[in-house]
């Protein structure tokens, strides 16, 4: 009996036979082409047909897969795996059981099983499974009885709890209206730690796409460059930059930022629109502030960055937060979270949800009512956009701001008197800054204004860039406050656009080391 071929689970294709999908198209031909583009693992699924067209549908198949040397599994159906003598099949939580299907199919039958809980992964794993495919990612128009949306978190979950020790050489696929413009987003987000999807599974992506050819090579030259262009703080062999480093590359970054005009496009409320406007002029960045999001993708293309304020969360600036973000995720530019009064009510705590599951964001910020709303553990009742009082300590702050930028892979960064920025891997408190700041409106929303604008224009890593733009902008409002026409909150908006301004004029003159307080925590 030969042994189970070796399993590359980089690009899966679940074939589709609707004609809302396939349309005209032969199936047979479709897959030949998407196999010269590189596919490495293809399912027949078609749950209509009658079983002799099954069989001699998947008989063709199985003579254009072993060409490219591919494995061909069938959906569900053990006879017609049996009949073609295809490599094995793929089972869903309401069709054979594992164990059945173990028992009737030969022993070098691959068989992989749909998980969407840690409960059925696991269950999937004890019962012998040679891989699992994990979803339902997003929303799909392929599969209607689809039980539940995992999104890249239930995804990071399963992997977390289940690809452990000798568990690991289990594979796992993502699958569920995953394309070219997520798919890099997809795996960077739902690695938990050091474990990884071992590929995705697509079915319109190429099945519905003009040169099914194209559409696969495309696909997994970016599954392959995913490490490349997401820089991921958490895994393992990357030496992330010191204290000292960061304090040597600050002054740089700063005055590189003041003479870029970096776009920084925010989709932000209205009540902050002309003063996140000028911050951003001050420091160098080139603001709009656009709520249409049919012209994101023009945008987006300008390699900028894009801050989704959340401070009035309506129907339809809902959608345009939407759009903004696919269009950048898709650009690769950075993308900032302002999940603005998400402790306040149930509808905002909603909006975040659906904004998580939208897209992957380089930076979450909020005070801390907001981001233990992300968290979606908050004990902090928020009144408005205010976080009310704080009930953690500085150690539990750090903490948070660590354990959500390891779920959510990416920056996360928690406002007030002082801040506290993680990676996941690297925490730091910083505490410059000025009373003023916390009595005019929209500070919190214009630092988020010109953190996008310096991740978008230093993207060596992601985390001292945040530095160096929390830095310039905290710096110049302790220089604002100390100067004379300074009174209040009235005198201060005017001094600190000046600072803001005049400090990226003599940055390379200032002492970043003695000015900064900054706080390395474990």
């Amino acid at each position: 009996m030969p042994n189970k071929p070796d399993l590359d689970l980089s690009l899966y294709l679940v074939t589709d036979a609707t004609s809302e999908i396939l349309g005209d198209n032969d199936v047979c031909q479709v897959v030949e082409k998407a196999c010269k583009g590189g596919v490495t693992i293809v399912q027949y699924r078609d749950k209509h047909a009658d079983t002799g067209v099954l069989i001699k549908t998947a008989s063709e198949l199985h003579t254009v897969t072993q060409k490219y040397n591919v494995p061909l599994l069938i959906n569900d159906r053990l006879d017609v795996c049996l009949a073609v003598g295809a490599e094995g099949v793929h089972i869903g939580q309401d069709d054979t059981p594992l164990e059945a299907a173990r028992r009737i199919l030969p022993p070098n039958a691959i068989i992989g099983v749909t998980a969407s809980s840690v409960q059925e992964a696991e269950a999937a794993i004890q019962g012998g499974a040679d891989y699992l495919g994990i979803g339902t990612m997003f929303a799909t128009p392929t599969k209607k009885d689809t039980k539940s949306i995992i999104g890249t978190r239930g995804t990071q979950e399963i992997l977390a709890r289940c690809m452990t020790g000798t568990k690991h050489s289990v594979g796992c696929v993502a699958i569920g209206s995953i394309n070219a413009a997520n798919v890099q987003r997809v795996i960077h987000q739902s690695t938990a730690d050091e474990n990884r999807l071992s590929g995705v599974a697509v079915v319109s992506a190429i099945i519905a796409a003009a040169d099914p050819q194209e559409a696969a090579s495309e696909l997994l030259q970016r599954i392959r460059s995913t490490a490349e262009k997401f820089y991921i703080s958490t895994r393992p062999g990357v030496h992330p930059a010191s204290g000292e480093v960061i304090f040597q590359q600050t002054p740089g970054i700063i005055e590189k930022h003041v003479s870029s005009s970096i776009l920084s496009h925010n989709m932000t409320n209205t009540v902050v629109q002309n003063f996140a406007a000028n911050v951003c002029l001050a420091t160098g960045a080139s603001p709009i502030m656009s709520l249409n999001g049919a012209e994101a993708p023009d945008l987006a293309r300008l390699g900028g960055g894009l801050v989704i304020n959340m401070g009035t969360a309506t129907a339809d600036t809902m959608s345009a937060y939407q759009a903004g973000v696919k269009a950048y995720n898709a650009a690769g530019n950075p993308v900032l979270l302002d999940p603005v009064g998400g402790g306040a009510t149930s509808v905002r705590r909603e909006a975040i949800r659906t904004l998580l599951r939208t897209g992957f964001y380089d930076v979450i910020k909020g005070n801390e009512g907001e981001i233990g709303a992300v968290m979606g553990a908050s004990t902090v009742q928020q009144r408005g956009v205010d976080s009310g009082p704080s009930s953690s300590n500085a150690q539990q702050k750090a903490e948070m701001v660590k354990s959500l930028a390891r779920r959510e892979r990416c920056l996360v960064l928690m406002t007030g008197v002082t801040d506290y920025l993680s990676d996941g891997r690297r925490t730091v408190a910083i505490s410059n800054g000025s009373k003023w700041l916390g009595k005019i409106t929209g500070s919190g929303c214009a630092l988020g204004s010109v953190v996008v604008s310096y991740l978008a224009l230093h993207r060596a890593d992601k985390f001292v860039a945040a530095i160096a733009g929390i830095l310039h902008y905290e710096l110049a409002a302790e220089r604002a406050e100390q100067n004379p026409s300074c009174r209040g909150p009235g005198s201060f908006i005017p001094a600190f656009i000046d600072e803001l301004y005049l400090l990226g004029q003599d940055i390379k003159s200032q002492d970043v080391r003695k000015l900064a307080r900054l706080e390395f925590l474990e």
